[in-house]
């Protein structure tokens, strides 16, 4: 059984809890869909909800770990533009509030790392 706290294992339950939180309270999602892409906001809320709960389990697997953390990364990277309108959308409310929409930007870089190395490390393990 994995360690709770191995990469692989972080990653796959940050982005389980993140896609339970889609359809949980799928609203916060729909605000930061940009309007660019066609059908409703709340499609996307559910089919990026459902991409993550997939990227996951495919982590939390050892046989196809290597795919999840690439496929990891290519989400973080997809999701980027979501980020920034949020970051924009934000741009007039309090503070904290705007610094938490502005944090995110950046914070994607850290996270496609992330799934990098996991898909890296289990390259060298398979």
């Amino acid at each position: 059984m994995p360690r709770l706290t191995s990469p692989h294992a972080a990653l796959a339950g940050l982005l389980a809890s993140a896609a339970v939180t889609h359809f949980v309270a799928p609203k916060q999602y729909d605000a930061i869909v940009p309007r660019s892409l066609p059908g409703s906001p709340r499609m996307w809320t559910y089919v990026s909800g459902a991409a993550e709960l997939a990227v996951a389990v495919t982590i939390a697997n050892p046989k196809s770990r290597r795919q999840g953390g690439l496929a990891a990364a290519a989400f973080f990277v997809a999701v980027f533009p979501a980020n920034v309108k949020m970051a924009r959308d934000w741009s007039d409310r309090p503070a904290p509030a705007k610094a938490a929409a502005l944090g995110r930007l950046p914070l994607q870089a850290p996270l496609v790392w992330w799934a990098l190395k996991v898909a890296g490390n289990a390259a060298k393990k398979g």
